[in-house]
């Protein structure tokens, strides 16, 4: 069985080992409040401003205040053992998940040495596409927020981000179900 973990990261441009994670925030689908969040010390210099700017980040401070990154991974690694019982599996859940998953496999194997979500994860975006019939460009977060009547806005906090994405996945599978039972019947 599994267990979805709601991730959200923040960074200083659009790949990793170029630029830095900045902030990873976690929580559990459907028991928010077993939650994760760490800011990183930067791995390079380089940024892309509009990046930071969204984030809020300022590397200098982050070089000073965040966590060394191993030891951020580390601890990320620690509590997804503490919240998914060793016969679950932890599924890595993103809005898109492309972005958010190929900077924390990258920290992981860096870091860790290994990925403890394995080589996928689950698209909010695309099950939203499909559960829906919106198409991609209607399928922005705020389509789904507001048909789902999801009032935490996106803060670009990684942490809290993470639990407003988990609270629509939560509104999502419901909708899904629901749909699915009515068109068995």
């Amino acid at each position: 069985m599994e267990i979805y973990i709601s991730v959200d990261i923040e960074a200083s441009g659009p790949v990793p080992g170029e630029y830095s994670m900045l902030s990873l925030g976690a929580c559990v689908v459907g028991a928010t409040e077993k939650n994760f969040y760490a800011e990183l010390k930067p791995l390079t210099k380089k940024f892309d401003a509009e990046a930071l700017n969204v984030a809020g980040f300022d590397l200098n401070t982050l070089a000073r205040t965040g966590r060394e990154p191993a030891q951020a991974m580390r601890d990320f690694d620690a509590w997804l053992a503490e919240v998914v019982p060793f016969d679950r599996t932890p599924i890595f859940c993103a809005y898109p998940l492309a972005f958010d998953w190929m900077f924390v496999a990258y920290y992981f194997h860096r870091f860790v040495g290994r990925n403890p979500f394995g080589y996928s994860g689950f698209d909010f975006k695309s099950f939203y596409m499909g559960v829906t019939g919106q198409t991609w460009k209607h399928a922005s977060t705020f389509s789904p927020k507001q048909r789902f009547n999801i009032a935490q806005d996106l803060t670009h906090n990684a942490r809290e981000d993470a639990i407003a994405q988990a609270h629509l996945l939560t509104e999502l599978f419901a909708f899904a179900n629901e749909h699915h039972t009515r068109t068995k019947r």
